[in-house]
């Protein structure tokens, strides 16, 4: 990514290449830690503000969890249901990436990519 695109730019441009590599996947979110959606790319339908301050949330308790466990840094987290899966990845230390897969999606490849895209967010922010 080129240092003349601009932050937002930058985000979405990382969910495209995430949705590019997973076209299956239902949406991919970014948020601040506090909630605030940053940038998504989500169904029709679906609140981004909701989804984003949900994430933040869920990713305050894994790391609270984490800590309590002696589980070391938390990476990610699931949330799962009989239609598919919600992924969310720590990316870094002010934004946390949501995704939202469908049942029986590659756990690897979803990993992989999503790792790589919560790395770029991080990176970015």
């Amino acid at each position: 990514m080129t240092a003349t695109m601009s932050k937002q730019d930058q985000l979405t441009s990382t969910l495209t290449t995430l949705r590019g590599a997973l076209p299956e996947l239902r949406g991919a979110l970014v948020a601040t830690v506090d909630g605030l959606p940053i940038a998504q790319d989500m169904g029709g339908g679906v609140d981004a503000n909701r989804v984003a301050a949900m994430a933040a949330t869920a990713l305050g308790l894994g790391k609270r969890i984490n800590d309590t466990l002696g589980s070391g840094q938390l990476t990610d987290m699931s949330v799962g249901g009989t239609d598919g899966q919600v992924y969310i990845y720590a990316a870094g230390k002010k934004g946390v990436l949501a995704v939202v897969a469908p049942a029986g999606v590659n756990l690897g490849l979803l990993h992989m990519e999503a790792r790589d895209a919560a790395q770029s967010v991080s990176i970015i922010l």
